[in-house]
């Protein structure tokens, strides 16, 4: 049932729109979230939606869990200098010192192609993801929303395989469904930037109105420095974007991190 203080699920006479959330309140919403399980398309994906919202719920005491689809191969524009093998095993070393940053040492990898998620057979990733949901039990998904928040084809891959596990997983332990989202403020506040940087192939991120999210935390001071922590291991992917805008444009950012609830 719904809880009044239940930052994710307001109750009667609770506002109905999201949760802006202060040092206080980011801890409050990431302790709601319970068990955690986040599936994802690439690594670094994982940290940039959710990696303030995984830290402080390592701290309040819950299990998290990392599922990223591929292994990045194919996210370098020098394939000569990084072909796909040498780069996977930079970015399966990256991201497990990146989550080792925000207190996350469970990460399972699916193995899929990077860039090819479409054309792989949904049976195989669904039947996976359904399993795991089974095995870990947990109190919510998180992962990306059918836009894919940029269009990007493996993220909306992604998001379909993860709904579909959990519309499939039994009724007694179905999960809460979060999808990554941003919000329209948000996008505005940031579109000068996001059309000086070449950084959201295909497109840029979908706003969505504020009272269609379920929170949007605004991460404290500390929970902000192990997150930007936790991007800088991912050097590879993050460090040419940190130098392309500053440390300080980059910490606002990646600041805010924002969820919306998935359609019944």
């Amino acid at each position: 049932p719904d809880r009044v203080d239940d930052p994710l699920h307001p109750g009667p006479g609770s506002p109905t729109g999201p949760t802006t959330a202060d040092a206080g309140a980011a801890a409050d919403v990431a302790a709601a979230l319970g068990t955690v399980l986040g599936v994802w398309a690439h690594p670094d994906d994982e940290v940039y939606l959710s990696g303030g919202l995984m830290a402080a719920a390592v701290d309040a005491g819950a299990r998290v869990v990392c599922v990223t689809a591929t292994r990045g191969e194919r996210g370098t524009p020098d394939p000569d200098v990084w072909p796909p093998a040498r780069l996977a095993a930079l970015r399966d070393a990256e991201q497990a010192t990146s989550l080792a940053v925000v207190g996350v040492t469970d990460r399972r990898q699916l193995g899929y192609p990077d860039g090819g998620g479409a054309a792989v057979p949904a049976d195989d990733p669904v039947g996976r993801l359904v399993a795991l949901v089974a095995e870990i039990e947990p109190d919510t998904v998180l992962t990306f929303g059918p836009d894919g928040t940029t269009g990007h084809a493996d993220h909306r891959t992604v998001s379909a395989w993860a709904t579909a596990a959990v519309s499939l997983s039994d009724a007694g332990c179905a999960p809460r469904l979060l999808y990554a989202a941003k919000t329209e403020a948000w996008c505005d506040r940031f579109a000068v930037l996001h059309r000086a940087i070449d950084a959201f192939p295909p497109g840029l991120p979908t706003g969505f109105p504020a009272d269609e999210v379920a929170f949007e935390a605004v991460l404290p001071d500390d929970l902000l420095d192990r997150k930007v922590a936790a991007l800088m291991a991912q050097a590879s992917q993050v460090a040419p974007l940190v130098e392309a805008l500053g440390e300080d444009a980059f910490r606002t950012w990646v600041a805010t991190e924002c969820f919306r609830p998935a359609a019944p």
